[in-house]
């Protein structure tokens, strides 16, 4: 079960950033912290000092200085103003802090991140389910936390040593010690390991999935789809049509609905020959164009049995939905530049001539035939599937009489 911090937690914290996903500029790196009247006295000091970690939490994704050199945050790839993405969309893949790097990979959100389940084999479904990262290489919000600070295609720190020094010479070093210890930053390994504890309670906030968008509005009987929306989610959830629900579904689950049942799939999706990741330093993709991602069977991901990598090439895990018409490009790769362009292929994938049709992909095994790739859906239910898609993004205003 995933623990949450609900929605006052977030109210403690008068550090000035809003509970909706709409712009950066509402998220400022100071702040102190007060306690919200509502909290009972007797766990005072729990709450405090839980809103001392997340105010950390918040400082440290914001801080551009923990970088080597210095330029790039987690929010940098992250950002409130994209849906938790990257806010570069020209790019399929993400630059790192030095900009002739780019990841191999599109930057998946962080928003509802949280419920994500740990990496593990379903042995009733014979499926993998979970894991953080599009292969699940790390099973919780801190392991994955941590990575990207030492990945030379990201923020490229060389070792614990010169993170934790940024860290001590930071404006928020004394907040650390508050929350971790006055011996907190002494040994590099442990303080990487707070890092990450602070960096994962601030993505465990209301501020990270605040369930807000239209969609939201509707199941709480607060505003009402058009007609094309109501259209949308009808072909989206049609086993008959969209069949978008086989994978995205839309149970509860956790207590929210969200619109992923973490499993792996290979859509067939083509090669991207403008990721940028294709041209990077052979020192970093000895492969150069050639290179084709393996997804959870490349072996990243340890907790992949050796005996199940052949049957998992290709495959990547199903993101959420929530957000994704402010989340371009689409794809493991960033192949696919709109949520048309998605739908189109999902619907005609398979078919000689169609607008979607696609017959290079990627990697050519362990790709689902089942569920899409010739979908007949005409023209205005691929525009109301999209249409519908477009009421999951955070933030939205209802409109009041």
């Amino acid at each position: 079960m995933n623990k949450t911090i609900p929605v006052f937690y977030t109210l403690i914290l008068t550090i000035g950033f809003s509970a909706t996903l709409s712009s950066n500029s509402n998220i400022q790196a100071r702040g102190k912290v007060e306690v919200d009247p509502r909290v009972d006295p007797r766990n005072l000091t729990k709450y405090e000092s839980q809103a001392k970690k997340i105010l950390l939490g918040k400082s440290l994704f914001m801080d551009s200085n923990l970088s080597e050199p210095a330029g790039q945050a987690c929010v940098s790839c992250h950002s409130f103003g994209a849906g938790s993405a990257d806010p570069d969309q020209a790019e399929a893949t993400s630059r790192g802090v030095n900009p002739d790097r780019f990841g191999s990979r599109n930057t998946p959100m962080t928003t509802y991140a949280r419920f994500t389940p740990e990496f593990h084999y379903d042995k009733e479904e014979q499926l993998y389910i979970g894991g953080q990262f599009l292969d699940g290489r790390e099973s919780s919000l801190e392991d994955q936390a941590k990575k990207p600070f030492f990945n030379e295609l990201e923020m490229n720190n060389p070792n614990e040593i010169t993170l934790i020094r940024k860290v001590r010479a930071s404006a928020y070093a004394g907040l650390f010690k508050q929350v971790y210890g006055d011996k907190a930053l002494d040994d590099p390994k442990k303080a990487v390991d707070h890092i990450a504890n602070a960096i994962a309670a601030f993505e465990r906030t209301d501020i990270f999935a605040p369930f807000n968008s239209k969609f939201d509005y509707v199941q709480a009987k607060k505003t009402q789809f058009t007609p094309q929306e109501t259209r949308g989610f009808e072909l989206f959830k049609a086993e008959d049509k969209g069949n978008c629900a086989a994978c995205h579904p839309v149970e509860v689950e956790q207590g929210q609905i969200l619109f992923t049942d973490f499993t792996y799939d290979n859509l067939g999706a083509p090669a991207n020959p403008n990721n940028p990741f294709n041209y990077i330093d052979k020192k970093f993709n000895s492969e150069g164009v050639n290179f084709a991602d393996k997804g959870l069977g490349s072996g990243e991901n340890k907790a992949v049995k050796r005996s199940k990598l052949a049957e998992q090439v290709g495959k990547f895990r199903v993101p959420s939905l929530r957000n994704v018409a402010i989340t371009p490009p689409y794809g493991h790769n960033g192949v696919f530049s709109s949520l048309k362009e998605v739908v189109d292929f999902y619907n005609s994938r398979d078919v000689k001539g169609a607008i979607g049709y696609s017959n290079k992909p990627e990697i050519a095994e362990n790709i689902n035939t089942e569920e899409l790739g010739d979908l007949k859906l005409t023209e205005q239910e691929v525009l109301d599937i999209v249409v519908f898609m477009q009421t999951l993004t955070d933030g939205y205003q209802p409109k009041h009489n």
